[in-house]
């Protein structure tokens, strides 16, 4: 039976790996037999899955990154070539700290660009977006614009990818000017006007 997805052939997917419909996962890849990947995922060149990762349907994630154990991205999220995921906090190659492995949540629709490092422990909220370089050390809000080392709130991102002119404190409304759906700042949140 023809598997419902795609493997190139220089890739390897270790048996016991649960893999969505539609998903691939290109040259040099490995996937190791724990991971479970969602429906229509994409995995670059040279991108590795640890064992106990959870990929949610629709990520990109692009070439040299590698998802290490205790690390789980949600829906439609992107990371952007050799971006950077710990899973220990203080590693030392003479202790073994596999048990202090800390867990990383990456939530739907954000963004880590090319060259993040994103130190483990740390949740990222919704369609937040981490600038090129970043480094994150501390949990960041849905909708964030991060940028720097270490990383700083520079503003709001809509979930269409695009700066929102909205302030980083106090009480304000927008409108994408691509989608125009609203937004609002409120008690330090963005959120969506349903």
């Amino acid at each position: 039976m023809a598997e419902a997805y795609t493997v190139h052939s220089t890739a390897i997917v270790d048996d016991g790996a649960q893999i969505g419909e539609g998903s691939r996962v290109w040259h040099w890849a490995h996937v190791c037999a724990g991971a479970k990947i969602g429906k229509g995922v994409s995995l670059g060149q040279n991108v590795f899955v640890g064992n106990k990762v959870t990929i949610g349907d629709k990520c990109k994630i692009q070439n040299n990154v590698s998802v290490y154990d205790n690390v789980h991205l949600e829906e439609g999220v992107f990371c952007g070539p050799s971006m950077v995921f710990t899973n220990v906090y203080n590693p030392r190659a003479l202790i073994e700290r596999k048990n202090e492995y800390k867990d990383t949540l990456v939530k739907k629709g954000a963004t880590l660009g090319a060259n993040c490092t994103v130190v483990c422990g740390v949740t990222i909220g919704e369609y937040a977006f981490i600038g090129a370089g970043a480094v994150i050390n501390k949990d960041v809000k849905p909708y964030a614009l991060m940028v720097g080392v270490p990383a700083k709130q520079i503003g709001w991102m809509s979930q269409y990818g695009e700066k929102i002119d909205l302030p980083l404190e106090g009480e304000a409304q927008t409108t994408c000017p691509y989608t125009h759906q609203q937004y609002q700042l409120k008690n330090g949140q963005v959120s969506l006007v349903e």
